[in-house]
């Protein structure tokens, strides 16, 4: 008796201990075996496990999946030695003996991009034991990974099972004739090197300009036990005339005999309002042996809900199929019923106009280095994105996961996915390279695996290709998809202006639409018409934007996964030895206020140009990589950054946008304010017996004008015509900040604008002495107390080499090798006396440019530390040199002012010019004038010594495509 309840412990604490390792090792539900957890690990730095048979030994590490070898933490430290995947076209880190502490072991910190904890680029091996139920004998058994990087191959046990490569969508392996019931040992080789074929060491699929050439598996890994006789795809095609959606299905029977089935569509909506509930279609079949296709017609009914961006309706198709044997397989689809079509040069969805309003993800994950593969995350951006009021997202030389897909259906909007491919820099389209059939193969697995969503609405190759036959190969490649698959337009490729073009595209992404004419005074009468009036196919405006602003160094305390942001420790670093580490903070402010400026004036000329379809900005938040390129008034992480709030940035960017035309910003009281006032609309329907609204009110807010504009109904479109606006500006004797506020149908925009009199008091300057150069008498009113005015425009020597343009630094200065402008706006302080006549903000606002573009600039670094100048440029982050156009200092017994930029000519014309050297020139007459700083003369006049200076050397000779020398 004692011995049997003895063996009954011990067999019942066998049997717990087994269900409590099989618990723990694998998750097993009636079809599904999840493989999450603990798996066996070893990188194969030299390449032998094949050859030496790795999946028949056990390996000697572990690591969890789904993650990455960083996750992980596994690799090697990064090291100057490191090989990186991307390019670098400013090497001058690796020589600069500045930059040597930054090379240091245990001090490694390079400007290039994010740095990862680990490193690693080659094969690696993951293992683990699993256990197949009896139940599954006879079944289709299939592995599922979600997204590998990149190159897997799979051994059960010791055979060998295949090899794939995609980077965009699941790999998925057959097992069945491999996986029999009972133990099992699965090997898989993951290999993240580029071999024979190569899609672009820049292409955000693998670079680590972005996301890092990761090796790992992430999203859900599992094996499914399938029905033999199974789905092995179902394409819904939604007919919104017909109201119904055609499925093409295809069907796989592994029974080694035809055999009878049937199959039955029921679609359900999911997250309206008003719900929809389909009637069941069931149709008879019969099912080949191994693999069929059948097309159902499937009636939604009248009452049917479209899909846009206004109105997300969803469905779940769900599709069951039953054979005659009981077997059965089930699949729920998400799917929409929309149209997304082209009518001349408009996009159209459910036969509506849209205009897209978009920004370009770089597959910019900063905190793991791979995409997010949950639908939360993506809902996130894209709720963050429709805030900002866009509708649009591009993803540049990548594809996301399923979870982006749904999530964008899920909040109406629209994607633009790409190959995986930027085919540039060492590698070309069209040459007979085996990149040419990868971006066949990889497309079409992209369509096969989220073909079905409604927001997956247009598609490209990928970006900006290389190759003299690029364009015969994408012509191609465009009437295959056309043909092939209509539920969505395509497009060659994401272009330049410099690419050729390729006429079988239906749409065109292109940037010549783009850019901000600044050679010129500011007004907002441009557009872009005359760029885009030889096509005749919809236009989207190619990576518009590119307004850099001062690095957030805040920012650095978010970066706690597996990329740390050294380089902009580095950036700090120097910001601080350079005496400017206190006026991070001020940088960044003062530089992201002339950024919305930028992407306000080119974003309301694109939607003041006729018959443009569209525009896809770069972007609406930061890229981390190609030398760091602080392009976003988001951060990496789609935070804000202190300086403008989604519905500030959604006034010019939002679904209606008031206009206005107006000649220039700065005006003199003798003059008439004039402006021309549109609408763009592009709403869920046209707007009825609207009336708008106009005022203008003066710096302290108070309504110095106001008026309505004639009543009307307003269409789907823009450049609608809403009426003027004038006002004699002669009541205006001081000079002051105006402000234009336009109001249509609650939607409000505004423009600020500048008055300044005519005629000046004459201001007696006797006991001033005004000089273009330091000569003998500056220096000796200097010497005796008295008051200089220096101004040196044209004559720096020691600041020559800095190139100021009104508008900021583009993409940044590393990656396009200190190609102009350098500096990124200005900082002042507008509560110095200097400035009480001349009335201005901390940052640079459209009254300056008459001033700061194309001027000079001084260089500081002899100055004491603690000196700073009125008015001082902010510098490319990547020198921090210490700069000014305006500073004033004690300099022997007197007092001197210094302006590096033009106070004298052509002032007439020049009204803000002319006001602020009356301002300055007040100002040093009044006894306000006690400068804080006291300088040497020396150090003065070195600013316009000629002397040689070091000149910077970039060190690589390889530059970026549009800097390359034009042979045609």
């Amino acid at each position: 008796m004692r011995s049997n309840k003895i063996k009954m412990f011990i067999l019942v604490f066998v049997l717990l201990s087994i269900l409590s390792v099989v618990s723990h090792s694998q998750s097993i539900s009636k079809n599904t075996i999840s493989l999450k957890g603990t798996w066996q690990f070893q990188t194969d730095p030299k390449d032998i496990g094949i050859k030496q048979n790795w999946y028949q030994k056990k390996l000697n590490d572990v690591v969890d999946l789904p993650g990455s070898m960083m996750d992980n933490n596994k690799g090697d430290k990064p090291t100057v030695h490191t090989k990186w995947t991307g390019s670098i076209y400013d090497s001058s880190w690796y020589f600069r003996p500045d930059m040597e502490k930054y090379r240091q072991k245990g001090n490694l910190k390079f400007p290039f991009w994010l740095t990862p904890n680990k490193h690693y680029v080659g094969a690696a091996w993951y293992q683990r034991e699993v256990e197949i139920p009896a139940n599954w004998k006879g079944q289709k058994i299939e592995l599922f990974l979600e997204r590998p990087h990149w190159e897997t191959t799979v051994w059960i046990d010791s055979i060998k099972v295949g090899m794939q490569n995609s980077l965009s969508a699941p790999h998925r392996y057959d097992l069945s004739k491999v996986l029999t019931p009972g133990h099992h040992i699965i090997s898989i080789r993951i290999d993240n090197r580029i071999k024979e074929i190569n899609v672009g060491p820049d292409s955000h699929s693998i670079t680590d300009q972005t996301q890092g050439n990761w090796n790992g598996i992430v999203g859900e890994i599992c094996f499914k036990s399938i029905s033999p006789v199974s789905f092995d795809d179902i394409r819904l095609f939604a007919n919104i005339e017909d109201k119904s959606v055609k499925a093409e299905i295809i069907l796989n029977n592994i029974l080694g005999k035809d055999v009878v089935a049937k199959i039955t569509l029921n679609a359900k909506s999911f997250n309206s309002k008003e719900g929809h509930t389909v009637e069941p279609l069931i149709k008879e079949i019969k099912v080949t042996k191994e693999k069929s296709q059948i097309e159902i017609i499937y009636p939604m009914c009248e009452d049917v809900q479209l899909w846009d961006e206004y109105n997300p309706a969803l469905y779940n198709m769900t599709v069951v199929l039953t054979d005659e044997f009981g077997n059965t397989d089930e699949r729920e689809i998400q799917f929409g019923m929309r149209s997304f079509s082209i009518n001349g040069t408009r996009f159209e969805v459910n036969d509506r106009p849209v205009f897209l309003r978009g920004t370009v993800e770089n597959c910019v994950f900063p905190k793991t280095g791979y995409p997010s593969t949950d639908v939360a995350s993506w809902e996130r951006v894209f709720i963050i994105c429709k805030n900002y009021g866009l509708n649009h997202m591009r993803f540049h030389s990548w594809c996301p996961p399923e979870a982006a897909f749904e999530a964008a259906d899920k909040l109406g909007f629209y994607l633009h996915v790409e190959g995986p491919s930027w085919a540039n820099h060492g590698v070309t389209l069209g040459d007979g390279l085996p990149i040419d059939q990868y971006i066949y193969d990889e497309t079409n697995r992209i369509v096969d695996a989220y073909g079905n969503h409604p927001s997956f609405c247009m598609m490209a190759y990928g970006n900006e290709p290389a190759g003299k036959n690029q364009a015969e190969y994408l012509g191609k490649f465009v009437n295959y998809w056309k043909a092939k698959d209509n539920r969505r337009v395509y497009t060659s490729a994401s272009i330049g202006r410099s690419w050729p073009l390729v006429p079988e595209s239906q749409f065109i992404v292109r940037s010549e639409p783009r850019g901000l004419p600044w050679n010129k005074p500011p007004e907002s009468m441009f557009d872009y018409s005359d760029r885009i009036e030889k096509y005749t196919v919809p236009y989207v405006v190619h990576e518009m934007g590119q307004h850099c602003v001062f690095p957030n160094f805040k920012e650095i305390k978010k970066y706690t996964g597996v990329y740390k942001a050294k380089n902009f420790e580095l950036f700090k670093e120097e910001l601080a030895k350079h005496y400017m580490g206190d006026q991070a903070e001020d940088f960044l402010t003062a530089s992201g206020k002339l950024q919305v400026l930028c992407y306000k004036s080119e974003i309301e000329a694109a939607l003041r140009t006729r018959r443009l379809a569209g525009i896809q900005l770069l972007s609406l938040n930061d890229y981390s990589g190609q030398g760091t390129a602080l392009v976003g008034v988001l951060d990496a992480f789609w935070d804000e950054k202190g300086y403008i709030s989604a519905p500030e940035f959604k006034q010019f960017f939002g679904v209606t946008v008031p206009l206005a035309r107006i000649p220039k910003f700065v005006f003199k009281n003798d003059e008439t304010f004039h402006a021309e006032l549109e609408v763009f609309h592009f709403g869920s329907h046209p707007l009825k017996n609207i009336s708008s609204q106009w005022k203008i009110t003066d710096s302290k807010g108070t309504v110095i004008a106001q008026g309505s504009l004639k009543e009307r109904d307003i269409p789907i479109d823009n450049c609608i015509p809403l009426g003027n606006v004038s006002l004699p500006l002669s009541k205006i004797t001081k000079a002051e900040k105006l402000n234009l506020e336009v109001s249509v149908d609650r939607h409000i925009n505004n423009w600020d604008f500048w008055v300044y009199p005519a005629e000046l008091p004459t201001l007696n300057k006797g006991d001033i002495y005004f000089c273009n150069t330091l000569d003998e008498k500056a220096e000796s009113i200097l010497k005796n107390g008295g008051k200089v005015f220096l101004l040196a425009a044209g004559s720096v020597e020691n600041g020559k080499d800095v190139v100021q343009y009104f508008n900021p630094v583009f993409w940044n200065t590393s990656w396009f090798k200190m190609r102009p402008p350098h500096t990124l706006g200005i900082l002042c302080n507008p509560n110095h006396p200097a400035f009480a006549d001349f009335p201005t903000e901390f940052h640079s606002n459209l009254q300056w440019w008459e001033i700061l573009d194309r001027q000079q600039v001084m260089n500081l670094e002899l100055f004491p530390p603690k000196f700073k100048p009125l008015v001082q440029p902010i510098d490319t982050w990547f020198l921090n040199r210490r700069l000014a156009v305006l500073f004033e200092a004690k300099v022997g017994k007197g007092k001197l002012m210094v302006c590096s930029t033009d106070l004298q000519n052509n002032l007439n014309e020049r009204p803000a010019a002319k006001q602020l050297l009356y301002s300055l020139t007040k100002y040093m007459l009044s006894d306000k004038f006690n400068p804080k700083y006291k300088l040497d003369y020396a150090t003065v006049t070195e600013l316009f010594e000629k002397k040689d200076r070091p000149i910077f050397n970039f060190y690589t000779k390889q530059s970026t495509d549009d800097l390359k020398p034009n042979t045609k």
